[in-house]
């Protein structure tokens, strides 16, 4: 991706990084170095990487934008939209996310910023599928499949067979089509005693 502005260029440069070599190689010197600017270029930018990497993840949740007004304008629905953006599409994507993961894990670098706004995507997420669908049981059912088909794909992990993932996806886009009230309803759980 060739960017116009410095700015873009440097958050080009650190996504790069974090592709390539993960979060630890994401230095100041490391990102100026690539993103052909002086350090003192970089910092007038961007004063900190803590500030690089909040840009990074602000430009990520834009493209998340996108995918909400996808869910909720076309015509897949938020279920299949969400189940089919659980899958990252490209190795290079699978990469940054995890590098962003692992740097939210490890506590460094990340403003509480920059937390707020992925913890926001996630419950966006979860908010759409549970005002489409109606059931918080089966709105969780979707939900956690698809964070364990993204966290899969993610780590490597073996995926499902295509054609299973499919026929996965469709029957849950299916049931999540059905009016709540033609659901089974899935009782209460009574209050144990003491």
């Amino acid at each position: 991706m060739v960017s116009s502005t410095t700015r873009d260029r440097i958050l080009d440069a650190l996504q790069q990084i974090l592709i390539e070599r993960g979060p630890s190689a994401a230095t100041l010197e490391a990102v100026a170095t690539a993103a052909a600017v002086s350090k003192g270029g970089l910092l007038y930018h961007f004063p900190s990487k803590a500030e690089m990497m909040t840009a990074l993840i602000r430009r990520l949740a834009e493209r998340a934008e996108a995918e909400f007004r996808q869910a909720l304008e076309g015509d897949e629905g938020v279920t299949r939209v969400f189940l089919r953006v659980s899958l990252p599409q490209t190795s290079q994507e699978a990469a940054l996310y995890w590098s962003i993961i692992a740097a939210l894990r490890g506590n460094e670098d990340i403003s509480a910023e920059a937390r707020e706004i992925v913890h926001g995507i996630f419950a966006r997420w979860s908010h759409l599928l549970h005002e489409e669908i109606g059931d918080p049981v089966l709105a969780e059912t979707v939900r956690l499949v698809g964070d364990g088909l993204y966290l899969s794909a993610l780590a490597d992990l073996p995926q499902p067979d295509p054609a299973v993932l499919r026929a996965l996806t469709d029957r849950l886009t299916e049931q999540a089509a059905v009016p709540a009230s033609s659901r089974e309803a899935v009782p209460a759980e009574e209050p144990r005693q003491g």
